[in-house]
């Protein structure tokens, strides 16, 4: 039997929550494809930093680097310093494994779920390739003379040829692969006629696209693309574009394709372990309420089966996901329309009916 190894972090807030409605799919995928997947839960977010003063240890990084994968809930909680948290887990498992990509899928299951008028799934169905390891997340900087009326806020946005080439050259092959319409395109979402030092961007693109002629390019402006994304989603296959653009980018997805409760992210270095999140934030006042929607967990336990090799079972759930978005059980993907487990139940019974197998 096949087996794989993973981490799971569910992390703050809802996070325990839909984990194990992640968990519980994964189980149910694992016995129709015949392999096994082995999970090491760890303690580390709030609850545990709250009660011990450890964040995350070298030893866990040490010991995530022996798996194939990590599985995130959510991590952030009013009670500790805004922040804080995240760089320590989120940007530190980033960082210490060097995963440049940040891949979120935006695609439409059902029309129902849509914001934007007359548009389907057909239109709705793009990748955004986000650097994930620089940028003003890079952390340079700082605030001098905090509280005086010459305080001083300075943060620095940092391009290196190597990270910018190695996730434009990923989304190339990305495009290539994923084949839309037997016309891939990527295009590139920059500022570069503002921020001139994200020229390295525009000047890296049309050397890598040269070696690409087979695959289509476009490029827009941060601002012309987000209205382009609303006006005209379907014009867009894979778009690359720096960190902060495209954390601000894939919220305006996530809205359009449903809302966070249905977008996950994949941080991923090619061939080594990655990590598998929902997009949405921890959600702390729904905490032990049974309300917070699954889907997006589920959707980066699919991305995580892709990763890891098993991309029947990552078919099986996406499969199961559209079919249970398209099937008129669900009336909204709002926290506490349905429950949590309930969501996690239509995507079980799917998968036992052998929905689109």
């Amino acid at each position: 039997m096949r087996r794989h190894e993973i981490a799971v972090l569910p992390g703050d807030g809802i996070g325990e929550e839909v984990v194990r409605e992640g968990l519980r799919v994964l189980d149910a995928v694992e016995a129709l494809e015949g392999f096994k997947v082995g999970r090491t839960v760890y303690p580390y977010g709030a609850d545990h930093f709250l009660a011990t003063g450890e964040d995350m240890p070298p030893k866990a990084f040490e010991e995530m680097a022996k798996k194939e994968a990590i599985l995130l809930g959510a991590i952030g909680d009013p009670r500790v310093e805004t922040g804080f948290l995240e760089r320590k887990i989120i940007w530190g498992v980033r960082q210490t494994f060097d995963l440049f990509v940040n891949l979120r899928p935006i695609k439409l299951y059902s029309e129902e779920f849509c914001p934007l008028k007359g548009k389907k799934p057909e239109d709705v169905d793009m990748v955004v390739v986000r650097e994930n390891t620089e940028d003003a997340y890079a952390g340079l900087g700082g605030i001098h003379r905090i509280g005086t009326p010459h305080e001083v806020a300075v943060a620095e946005m940092i391009y290196t040829r190597n990270g910018v080439e190695r996730v434009i050259r990923y989304s190339f092959e990305f495009a290539r692969k994923r084949n839309k319409n037997g016309a891939p395109q990527v295009t590139l979402v920059d500022k570069a006629n503002a921020i001139r030092a994200q020229d390295i961007w525009t000047r890296c693109f049309a050397e890598v696209a040269a070696e690409y002629p087979d695959v289509k390019t476009d490029h827009a402006y941060i601002d012309a693309a987000c209205m382009w994304m609303v006006k005209n989603p379907e014009w867009f296959d894979v778009v690359v574009t720096p960190n902060l653009f495209g954390d601000i980018l894939t919220d305006l997805g996530a809205m359009i394709q449903g809302g966070m409760g249905v977008a996950a992210s994949g941080n991923i270095h090619p061939g080594r372990v990655s990590m598998f999140e929902p997009i949405h934030g921890s959600a702390p006042k729904y905490r032990g309420q049974n309300k917070a929607n699954p889907i997006a967990t589920i959707e980066a336990v699919r991305m995580m089966l892709e990763h890891i090799g098993e991309g029947a079972a990552a078919n099986r759930v996406s499969q199961a996901v559209r079919h249970v978005l398209e099937s008129g059980r669900v009336k909204s993907l709002s926290a506490g329309v349905h429950a949590t487990s309930e969501l996690g139940d239509f995507v079980l019974d799917a998968l036992e009916a052998g929905v689109g197998v």
